[in-house]
């Protein structure tokens, strides 16, 4: 797990276009990100490429960060929140007259899609289901809730290090149930 400090130096080293740095960066914070911008779109697909987009924008702002006491993550997180609520706007087409529309297309997926979905769904809720609450609600605050891992360890009242364990051992877990 990277901390503050590497974060700060990551972002530091991406402002002087260190790949090496971005690659790093990348690793250590688009799990995150990845699960904000799903939160706020809620579609997998547009969450992925507004995650491309958070981290152009990391590469060409980067120089903007101003280490200030606050957490860098909050820094990200903020750059990935608005650009999804942007997309999220953007979804929202202007009105048109329906005599003007020549063909009306469904959209929506098709039955084996939804099935597909479920069933991805029910594995995924099963496999959570398999750990103990305390341990699901961790992974739900930290991955979907964007809640930070100190966050975490003062909500359940454990040390930090306790926390990381519970988190990296359950999405253990998670990865073993979902391969079955």
């Amino acid at each position: 797990m990277a901390t503050r400090a590497d974060i700060e130096t990551m972002i530091a080293r991406v402002a002087l276009r260190d790949r090496t740095a971005f690659s790093a960066l990348y690793d250590a914070t688009s799990a995150k990100l990845f699960g904000v911008c799903l939160r706020v779109l809620n579609n997998r697909s547009e969450a992925e490429e507004v995650l491309q987009e958070v981290y152009i924008r990391i590469w060409h702002k980067a120089d903007s960060y101003a280490v200030t006491g606050h957490s860098p993550m909050t820094w990200l997180i903020t750059v990935a929140r608005n650009l999804a609520i942007d997309r999220l706007r953007q979804r929202k087409a202007p009105m048109r007259d329906i005599d003007d529309v020549v063909d009306l297309a469904d959209d929506r997926p098709g039955p084996e899609t939804v099935a597909m979905a479920r069933s991805e769904q029910a594995q995924v809720v099963a496999c959570m289901n398999e750990l103990p609450a305390d341990r699901a609600d961790a992974v739900r605050r930290v991955y979907l809730g964007g809640e930070t891992y100190t966050e975490l360890a003062d909500r359940y009242g454990v040390p930090l290090n306790t926390m990381r364990t519970w988190l990296r051992r359950s999405l253990q877990k998670l990865k073993e149930c979902l391969t079955r």
